[in-house]
């Protein structure tokens, strides 16, 4: 056989120019990260809550271009801990950190940067030298003048902690200001993030938006709906596992039934009363919730079967938190 007549073109279907990596925001609690990945991907793939630490799982979402794949790894918050829980999620966002290409640091436009944010920065010295982008998130929410102080108190941020410490010696590689909520400037990100990728074919299938397990954003949407108008304690104390998701016996195949049993963990009997409600009120509210979003992410018809448990201290437990999937 004949030796082919020069080299094979790198990749052949995308071009020698095409990107593909890995990209994962960071910031506090509440900084916009969720909201801006679904934005990003086109599609929900991240819880969204205004309470914090919403985040528990690393979801990736993929977004699609004709020149560049973008894989967004969404974390949860960097913040001091105080349980077991919190410091092994600090530990799951430096762990994905010194794996991916580019870091994008989400700093709410509506909120001065303080100790959380500092405490972040001093953390970002932990890992390798990837590029890191200041994503000033939120700017629908404050007047011109308040996103130019928050941009020049972004600069100062990236001087005074990354300067001489990473790759871009100056502080930030690029400070952007974005709102995911009107869309403005989401362009300008995504263009930012995609230059700062290797050269690479693409790592997922066209069409592919997540690698999350459908059990985990079952699960993600369910807590989604339970942390909706709770009390401000509750959001750290509760955790969701699906027990079972099996077709319905006997229906026919023009009207499939989804049967999803899920339980939703809360650490005191107090903290059932409240995702109770007076009446079941509450958990009839959430299970109507959940079941709408499910519906829409595995494109069936849904059943699902809510029950709450006590699991006393399970966020300071080692073999509690190995059962719930931290």
């Amino acid at each position: 056989m004949e030796a082919a007549l020069g080299p094979a073109p790198r990749f052949a279907e995308h071009g020698e120019d095409f990107r593909a990596g890995f990209a994962s925001f960071v910031g506090r609690p509440n900084a916009g990260k969720s909201t801006l990945t679904n934005v990003l991907v086109g599609q929900k793939v991240a819880i969204t809550s205004s309470k914090p630490q919403t985040t528990r799982h690393t979801i990736r979402g993929i977004v699609h271009r004709e020149d560049a794949q973008l894989v967004l790894v969404d974390t949860p918050g960097l913040h001091r801990p105080r349980t077991l829980l919190g410091q092994r999620l600090n530990d799951l966002v430096v762990d994905t950190l010194s794996e991916v290409d580019v870091v994008g640091f989400c700093l709410p436009a509506d909120q001065k940067i303080g100790p959380g944010d500092r405490f972040i920065a001093a953390q970002l010295t932990k890992v390798p030298h990837q590029p890191v982008v200041a994503l000033v998130t939120k700017t629908d929410t404050v007047p011109k003048d308040r996103l130019a102080e928050q941009l020049l108190a972004a600069d100062l941020l990236g001087r005074e902690h990354l300067a001489g410490e990473r790759a871009q010696s100056e502080g930030f590689a690029a400070i952007i200001p974005v709102s995911a909520v009107s869309g403005e400037q989401v362009d300008v990100v995504a263009e930012e993030l995609v230059s700062m990728l290797p050269t690479s074919p693409p790592l997922y299938p066209e069409g592919e938006l997540t690698d999350e397990p459908e059990a985990v954003m079952v699960a993600e949407l369910v807590r989604e709906a339970a942390l909706e108008d709770v009390r401000d304690e509750l959001p750290h104390s509760i955790a969701v596992t699906v027990d079972e998701m099996l077709p319905r016996d006997g229906r026919p195949a023009d009207r499939p039934l989804l049967d999803v049993h899920v339980s939703i963990h809360v650490e005191r009997d107090s903290q059932k009363a409240i995702i109770i409600g007076r009446g079941g009120s509450r958990l009839r509210a959430i299970g109507s919730q959940a079941r709408q979003g499910i519906t829409r992410l595995l494109g069936t018809p849904v059943h699902l079967d809510v029950h709450v448990k006590v699991s006393k201290d399970w966020q300071r437990d080692a073999k509690k938190l190995g059962r719930l999937g931290f």
